[in-house]
């Protein structure tokens, strides 16, 4: 049925081609007369013609320069230039909603709007359309970023399509909000009715020497609503006595004898006589129904001494639609700029002794999203909002903020920790907190989505905790906006593409594989552009499927796959250890292809790693169709491009490549983005993230991103892989501390998660704290490896004296630490890491002098020594001969100038977790070397490597339920 509206909304326009349309008369273009090619858009049912005109410099005839019509234009057409300049990408568009039939003023309308250098978005409606569909229309294209103006050109004046109209694209300044601006002379910020801009305008230039409207009587009759509501305050601000009334008013006849000037709002019956109106009176034709679409071959004209026409009228505020769309464009410009942030934070009230994480996370009422986005400058078509706190920011935002210069960047890493570990994430909530809420400055962090394999198994969740976390908690801890659930689908999707393929292979002919891979689609075989994508790289140049040969055929269906060397593997987000081997194939429609395999963490997939360190959706994908699944049999890698899954795979991942948007208890900003493990992968939030958030909080601000675990690994793989990746350098490293860590280097007890802390840990012993901070020292060393200045937040626990706190602060600063403070932001929030905060802004003024570990040009095995002798502090490395061989191999294959991402515990410097302290003398065993190509290094395993960790025997879950009455998690944390 819309289908047929919009057909018959087309032929009721075909044969109107006049002025502007010449172009499309000539080029035999029709629908709604546009110039350019008109399409249907089957939006709904296809009831909309849509149609994009470009300049044509199209010039009214009998419009002479110097008038104030001509000049209007020109200074529109002159100020969209100069915006263009500026802004090379910017081409504005000025739509048009039509429900009704044509006339000159949208003629005129769109001629103007075509000279000036607008594009035009033409939508034809039928006449019958219900407000609801025509709702449909407006809203859609309020949601157009390059629409700057919106005409409607319809038979309804309903209040609820005209409010419907964004009041930034209201350029005939009809809706209630400019309605209002203009009552409140905020007229700078909105807009005016052209129309009666032009009556105004007309009205004042009548005679040689213009006329005043102050003091004039002016009888407004017929009025019909918001044009002569706008026109009457006009009018009243320029001193005029207006007055209004019907048509049928009993007092028509007097108030006309009264007037200096009448404008007719609606035609004159025939009823009322033309000589009750006295020929000295100036009479406005004001019925110029100009956003209506109606016709005015029945109205007639009073012929009088001195008339304003709907001709002139109707000219003029063409023109001032112009340039109202030209202020548009302007404001619409100068919202993309950075803004300074209008942050208000959120009041803490700190309780003592502190609550659970989850009571703290829940007395606290976050802002809604869409306003914290407000707060720091991201425009509303900039997020994708999930529930009340969580945001999707799109990447667009990097290229509108492309010339803002980035804030400072820094970064946190930690010393060797224990297994509860020690506060990281803690301490980088803590410290934008601190930075925003108690220092005035602007600052960001940005934080790994946790899996839920520790939240469910021994860790718990990764939301800071106390009084320094990300809310709702449960929230950042339970699915967030689903990223890891796509890179799951996504990696699985890829692992079974390996082994069907294998399948297929292994009991099909070449002909047979062909016909499939190829298929007859009403009778016509085509390659899919990533067909044709591969046999670019088999360096075959056809594009039609019938020249093939049939070794071209066979080279072309054949992977060929060993399924002895396949390295990709199936995930799950949660810890199974019984999944860590396992045998795949063995129902009988496999028929007995069956081959050992094994479940990672999904965490560790390398698609988690890609997202991690991509740039931009094009990279991502590149990334994916590089990753190495296996070899074929000839020892040449096999890459998901070959298996024809690239794009799939970047369907599934479209929407986790944009960071999520939360906030801190103190209502600051935090990006939450990827999550890849940091014994495993590189451990680090997302390039994208970071890139984002230095941008928004400007060049005095401050972006703090968390690194995995000690500074050994986290942090190393920060500079050498991330760094690399992103080209971003940071200014600052906080290196995060514990007294119950340090005791532990110093020879404490086995601290145990789950198990009660030995008294060592509880009561004040110095020596082990002195002792300890000998892993404090060779962390700070390797900072400085970097040429980064260092900061030591030691995050002090209610058993911590001060004499212990001071000890290790000493000691921090006299090992080369540029500062080193106690931190209490668990038990405050942000005002317990101010001196933090004032420490990092100190350091981050300071000479940095960057520099990487290694060249990417060192052989494999040299980059791994280095790491091992330089970082670990090992005598030397040993390779195992499968080791070795991976080694060669990769070299051979072309990937020997990757970065190295080293998979080793975090529990110790060595390869022994055991071995605390600062352990010399060791030989580092490389069991096996692996590579992400699509990531983008090679990561040698380092002993004995698992990549699915287990439950414990009392894993966190057994704490988890929920309230069927308030739906609320309990025991979380």
């Amino acid at each position: 049925m819309r289908s047929m509206r919009w057909l018959r909304a087309v032929l009721l326009l075909r044969g109107r081609v006049t002025g502007g349309w010449r172009a499309a008369q000539a080029a035999g273009l029709r629908g709604c007369g546009v110039h350019g090619a008109v399409s249907s858009n089957n939006d709904g049912g296809g009831s909309t013609g849509r149609a994009f005109a470009s300049s044509a410099g199209w010039m009214p005839e009998g419009i002479p320069q110097g008038s104030s019509v001509r000049d209007i234009i020109d200074r529109s057409k002159a100020f969209l230039s100069s915006l263009h300049r500026e802004h090379s990408t910017f081409k504005p568009v000025l739509a048009i909603l039509q429900a009704t039939d044509d006339d000159l003023m949208l003629e005129t309308t769109k001629n103007f709007a075509e000279e000036i250098g607008l594009d035009i978005l033409h939508i034809c409606l039928s006449q019958d359309s219900s407000d609801e569909e025509i709702i449909d229309e407006i809203l859609k294209l309020n949601e157009d970023p390059k629409v700057r103006g919106l005409v409607l050109h319809l038979s309804t004046n309903s209040g609820r399509v005209l409010n419907a109209v964004d009041p930034e694209k209201d350029i005939d300044g009809l809706s209630d909000v400019n309605l209002g601006k203009l009552v409140h002379d905020e007229t700078l910020e909105g807009f005016i009715s052209p129309a009666a801009r032009a009556v105004i305008h007309l009205l004042e230039k009548r005679g040689k020497s213009g006329t005043t409207l102050d003091g004039k009587k002016v009888l407004i009759v017929g009025a019909r609503g918001s044009f002569e509501a706008v026109l009457m305050c006009l009018l009243q601000r320029r001193g005029s006595l207006t007055m209004s009334c019907g048509w049928q008013s009993p007092q028509l006849r007097s108030k006309l004898h009264e007037a200096d000037i009448v404008v007719m709002s609606s035609p004159k019956p025939e009823e009322v006589p033309a000589d009750w109106i006295a020929p000295e009176t100036v009479l406005v034709h004001g019925y110029h129904a100009f956003g209506s679409g109606q016709t005015s071959n029945f109205y007639g004209k009073l012929q009088h001494t001195d008339e304003v026409t709907r001709e002139e009228i109707g000219l003029l505020a063409a023109a001032l639609r112009m340039q109202n769309v030209a202020q548009s464009s302007s404001r619409w410009i100068q919202a993309q700029k950075y803004k300074k942030w209008d942050l208000h934070c959120l009041k803490l009230q700190p309780l003592s002794p502190v609550p659970s994480d989850i009571d703290i996370s829940r007395g606290q009422s976050p802002k809604a999203v869409d306003v914290l986005a407000k707060e720091i400058g991201l425009l509303a078509d900039e997020i994708e909002i999930y529930g009340r706190a969580k945001a999707k920011v799109r990447l667009s935002l990097l290229e509108r903020l492309k010339e803002q210069p980035d804030g400072k960047y820094v970064l946190v890493a930690g010393i060797t920790p224990t297994p509860l570990g020690e506060g990281k994430s803690t301490v980088t909530i803590g410290l934008v907190q601190a930075l925003t809420a108690h220092t005035n400055v602007n600052s960001f962090a940005c934080l790994r989505q946790p899996s839920q394999g520790p939240t469910f198994g021994v860790k718990g969740g990764a939301a800071g905790g106390g009084y320094a976390q990300v809310i709702p908690m449960e929230e950042f801890n339970l699915h967030l906006t689903g990223d890891i659930h796509a890179i799951t689908a996504a990696n699985n999707l890829l692992a079974a593409a390996i082994d069907a393929r294998i399948l297929h292979e292994n009991t099909q002919s070449d002909k047979a594989l062909y016909s499939r891979l190829v298929p007859l689609i009403n009778s016509v075989r085509e390659f899919s552009p990533i067909q044709i994508a591969r046999l670019e790289r088999l360096g075959i140049k056809k594009t039609d499927p019938g020249a093939l040969t049939t070794d071209e055929i066979s080279s072309f269906v054949r992977l060929d796959i060993d399924p002895s060397t396949i390295t990709w593997q199936r995930v799950l987000d949660t810890n199974d250890r019984f999944l860590r081997k396992i045998t795949v194939g063995q129902a009988n429609t496999e028929k007995g292809f069956s081959r050992q395999a094994q479940f990672d963490i999904a965490v560790a997939s390398e698609i988690m790693a890609i997202l991690a360190l991509t740039s931009s959706l094009s990279d991502m994908r590149e990334r994916l169709g590089k990753m190495v699944v296996a070899n074929d049999k000839q020892g040449q890698p096999v890459t998901a491009e070959d298996l024809g899954v690239t794009g799939a795979l970047s369907v599934l991942m479209k929407d986790a490549i944009k960071p999520t948007l939360m906030q801190t208890l103190e209502g600051t900003p935090v990006f939450v983005h990827a999550g890849p493990f940091a014994n495993i992968a590189h451990g680090n939030s997302s390039v994208l993230a970071d890139k984002i958030a230095l941008k928004l909080v400007g060049e005095d601000g401050f972006v703090v991103t968390e690194a995995g675990f000690g500074a050994d690994i986290g942090m190393e793989k920060f500079f050498n892989i991330k760094c690399r990746s992103s080209g971003l350098v940071p200014n600052v490293v906080v290196l995060v501390a514990t007294v119950r860590a340090l005791k532990m280097h110093g020879g404490g007890p086995n601290v145990t998660a789950g198990a009660p802390l030995a008294k060592e840990y509880t009561e004040e012993n110095l020596q082990l704290v002195g002792d300890g901070c000998c892993n404090l020292q060779k962390q700070i060393q390797i900072a400085q490896l970097f040429g980064v200045p260092v900061v030591v937040a030691l995050n002090v626990f209610k058993s911590d004296t001060r004499a212990e706190v001071e000890l290790v602060c000493r000691i921090a600063k006299e090992s080369g630490a540029f500062d080193a403070v106690p931190c209490n932001h668990w038990s405050v929030g942000g005002r317990g890491a101010v001196e933090l905060a004032l420490a990092v802004k100190a350091a981050a003024h300071q000479e940095t002098s960057f520099k990487f570990l290694y060249d990417l040009d060192l052989p494999i095995v040299e980059k791994i020594r280095t790491i091992a002798q330089r970082v670990y502090g090992a005598e030397d490395i040993a390779l195992s001969p499968n080791a070795q061989s991976k080694i060669d191999q990769y070299s051979q294959q072309g990937f020997g100038n990757l970065p190295i991402c080293m998979a080793k515990t975090h529990l110790s410097l060595s390869h022994q977790p055991d071995k605390k302290g600062v352990p010399t003398g060791f030989i580092l065993p490389i069991s096996d070397v692996r590579a992400s190509i699509g990531a983008g290094f090679i990561y040698p395993l380092v002993g004995t490597m698992s990549t699915m960790p287990g439950l414990p025997t009392r894993p966190c879950f057994y704490d988890i339920d929920l309230d069927p009455e308030t739906e609320q998690v309990k025991g979380l944390f």
